[in-house]
């Protein structure tokens, strides 16, 4: 006679995070999602950060590649609105980005006065390099965590959002 197995369990999180009080809205609570949101990005953004250094980049570029490869097209307006800086630090960010041959602009096919960005093969490869430091990162942090703690994480998210932005979130998804 065989003993069946015991049923294999998902193995134990390293730092189990405890479940927020009934009072999740209290300072405590409050201060430790703030803590918890500043150590995760900056853990997060560590690997990126090391590759920005080396090209002599920084985070404005990174968020800039990011978004245009997210949507080859990319008017600048547009980046200006997802990016929520000046003009004249856009400028800055896509002079740098246009001098080291990672964006190129071109003129809009129905508005000429538009500027389409869009990366070439030298940003495409770099903004892959970026992004596969943050997807590794980012999916054993999914993976650990599960998938409903994700949809929660999700929700949280984009109620920091203000209500007028969500659009422009939303129209970067595929």
């Amino acid at each position: 006679m065989t003993v069946p197995s015991p049923a294999k369990s998902a193995p134990p999180k390293a730092n189990p995070v405890p479940a927020a009080s009934a009072l999740y809205l209290r300072e405590d609570e409050l201060r430790r999602g703030i803590e918890l949101l500043y150590f995760g990005y900056t853990s997060l953004i560590r690997g990126p950060d090391e590759l920005l250094a080396e090209e002599g980049l920084g985070r404005a570029h990174h968020r800039a590649l990011y978004f245009i490869a997210r949507k080859p097209g990319l008017a600048v307006g547009e980046l200006l609105r997802l990016l929520a800086i000046t003009k004249q630090s856009l400028g800055r960010v896509l002079n740098d980005l246009q001098a080291r041959d990672l964006v190129v602009q071109k003129i809009g096919t129905t508005d000429r006065r538009q500027r389409l960005l869009h990366l070439t093969p030298k940003g495409e490869s770099l903004e892959t390099a970026l992004f596969e430091r943050l997807q590794t990162h980012m999916a054993a942090a999914y993976s650990e965590a599960g998938q409903n703690a994700v949809t929660g994480f999700w929700n949280v998210l984009m109620s920091l959002i203000p209500p007028s932005d969500r659009p422009l979130i939303n129209a970067l998804q595929k």
